[in-house]
């Protein structure tokens, strides 16, 4: 299988200007190392591709990528804390209070007390926020309904699929590194 391919099953699917078609002897075998280490060298260019996108998206509402992302946690989950919303969002929890801030600042969050802690405050969407968000990815909604039509939902219910397991794996990998410079206190800024 060629370095830079797709694994779609019955199909011929235009990845990086190769063609890969897969036959039913092997859509159902192990997936050799090369095409793994194409899904990984996917996710990095995709991952930044999709921040520009969505923050050309948002640019009439002064909204981040990053505050749209604190936004959809809070509309999906309901109010959280700052380290909860670090944790989901897998960030440090520093950048994440930045965002907040931003966002509270814009009038679309804001804190409330925490009947849990007296100290972790509870950030939540205020009726603007929750109408901003929900405006937003109910455009966006649309607009990836229209332009991936050609996915299944089994497409894309595998593809979720890959993607979780990449992440717990990674996590595995991530928790039994060593820790970077900015988490053990000596930054040598």
């Amino acid at each position: 299988m060629e370095p830079n391919s797709v694994l779609w099953p019955h199909r011929h699917q235009r990845c990086h200007d190769d063609i890969v078609s897969v036959d039913e002897h092997t859509k159902d075998e192990p997936p050799s190392g090369p095409l793994l280490y194409e899904v990984i060298r996917s996710l990095w260019p995709l991952h930044r591709t999709v921040v520009r996108a969505v923050e050309r998206e948002l640019t009439a509402t002064g909204m981040t990528a990053g505050q749209h992302a604190v936004m959809d946690e809070l509309r999906r989950g309901g109010p959280r804390t700052v380290p909860q919303l670090a944790r989901l969002l897998g960030l440090d929890r520093q950048p994440v209070q930045r965002l907040v801030n931003d966002a509270t600042a814009l009038g679309l969050a804001e804190s409330t007390p925490n009947p849990e802690h007296r100290r972790s405050r509870l950030i939540r969407l205020t009726p603007k926020g929750e109408a901003t968000i929900r405006g937003i990815q109910e455009a966006e909604e649309t607009e990836l309904r229209r332009r991936l039509s050609d996915l299944t939902a089994g497409d894309v219910t595998t593809a979720l699929h890959v993607l979780r397991r990449l992440g717990e794996e990674f996590k595995d990998l991530a928790q039994d590194a060593p820790p970077h410079p900015t988490e053990r206190g000596d930054d040598p800024r």
